[in-house]
């Protein structure tokens, strides 16, 4: 399944007395639910509302969004020590969408997201260490240290980040199904946004393209109902997102069901295989604020906030599946909670010992091979003069470098520009 440190279900109940005897014998028998809502389509008939899943799913599924959840808590705690700088977007209330997306597709599909993005890496297979390293930018980081919370990246995973900028990440990931198409691949990408992008001008520009060429697109739009303190019916005229592509098909799924969405995205990836793009909206919710600086309680109530936390929690609707199919009991359920409190502190206090980037790697994996060498050599050689003619240089004054060598590069790059012209 999803998560680097997820083992089997065999394992996660090695303490375990009943549940282990239940799953030992029937782990994989087949279980029908039906999905909390049922889909609504926009020309293309939904998928069933009845999604086959097994006690194994069901606990491979709470394991992963515990973990996922406990490191958001733990990434707000270390936000507010200022042990995380810069932005930092949290995915808590919204681990369905993540959970069963993974769960319908593989690593050879790829993903792109905006900056909401640590849940989706964990879910590629990303491991909680290298998650805590970036966010606290440590060398060892899933970009390096690099990136930090907005720039998770995991290529080997067909994870293709985080980006920072709204709306930017689905013209790259409708390039990246061009690329699956043009090399004949049986592959699909999903391009993720939030309703906040879901009015940008680029994403029309890139649906209209994956619908020209009938690319293995699949646009999700997370639909979280705000962006930075707007509420989508204060933005969209019609927040129908899932019929925004008109030509194009679309299914608005329950983004906190886990199975309605795993169900959601095997329909949508037979679907743009043969048929071209199809728009997923999933009706999710984000518990934290926009970002770490909106409390996010300006603009909604907390009745609102604890109100959809006791009806429509994606972490406890599979609990309550597993408790009614007795597949564990509550206290071995809280014991895998208890667990996973464990496992993240262990991560973040390795991640704690990880040393910063050196500052000489700055430039690396910024060029384009064989550009930008210049700029490095300059930058180490500054660096040197500046360490040789002061003995209380510090390493802050390498921003003063950084500036001269970002001005020297644009110059030299405007000169070449003429002399082409």
């Amino acid at each position: 399944m999803a998560l680097s440190t997820i083992r089997t279900v065999n394992h996660l109940l090695k303490p375990f007395t009943a549940a282990t005897r239940r799953l030992s014998s029937d782990s994989n028998a087949t279980i029908n639910v039906e999905i909390s809502k049922p889909y609504t389509a926009h020309n293309i008939d939904p998928p069933s509302s009845i999604v086959e899943t097994t006690p194994n799913e069901l606990m491979t599924f709470f394991s992963d969004m515990a973990e996922m959840r406990r490191m958001e808590i733990a990434a707000d705690s270390l936000y507010k020590a200022k042990l995380i700088r810069g932005f930092c977007h949290l995915y808590d209330g919204q681990e369905a969408v993540a959970i069963g997306m993974e769960a319908a597709i593989t690593k050879k599909d790829c993903i792109i997201t905006a900056y909401r993005d640590h849940c989706i890496f964990l879910a590629r297979g990303g491991g909680l260490v290298e998650s805590f390293a970036e966010l606290m930018g440590r060398k060892d980081g899933c970009s390096k240290g690099k990136g930090g919370s907005m720039h998770f990246y995991k290529k080997d995973s067909g994870f293709y980040g985080g980006h920072g900028i709204v709306g930017a990440q689905v013209p790259l990931g409708i390039g990246i199904s061009f690329a699956q198409k043009y090399n004949k691949e049986d592959h699909v990408t999903f391009a993720m946004y939030g309703d906040g992008a879901a009015n940008q001008g680029q994403l029309f520009e890139a649906l209209n393209m994956a619908a020209l060429w009938d690319l293995p697109a699949i646009l999700v739009c997370e639909n979280n109902h705000y962006g930075m303190g707007t509420a989508e019916w204060r933005a969209a005229k019609s927040p129908a997102y899932y019929k925004r592509g008109d030509y194009v098909p679309g299914l608005k799924v329950d983004g906190m069901d886990a199975l309605a969405v795993k169900q959601a995205c095997k329909f949508a990836k037979d679907h743009v295989l043969t048929k071209g793009p199809i728009i997923l909206e999933m009706d999710t919710y984000r518990y934290h604020g926009h970002s770490m600086s909106d409390p996010g309680s300006t603009y909604r109530t907390r009745d609102e906030i604890s109100g959809v936390r006791g009806e429509r929690d994606p972490v406890e609707r599979i609990r309550n599946l597993i408790l009614d199919h007795n597949i564990a009991t509550e206290q071995e359920l809280k014991d895998i909670e208890k667990g996973k409190r464990k496992v993240v502190d262990e991560a973040i206090a390795k991640a704690k010992e990880i040393p910063m980037p050196d500052p000489s790697d700055l430039f690396t994996n910024v060029y384009v091979k064989g550009f930008g060498v210049e700029a490095g050599i300059l930058f180490r050689s500054l660096e040197q003069i500046g360490k040789n003619s002061d003995p209380h240089y510090h390493e802050t004054n390498n921003m003063v470098a950084i500036l001269i060598i970002f001005c020297l590069d644009a110059g030299e790059r405007e000169r070449d520009n003429c002399r082409q012209q």
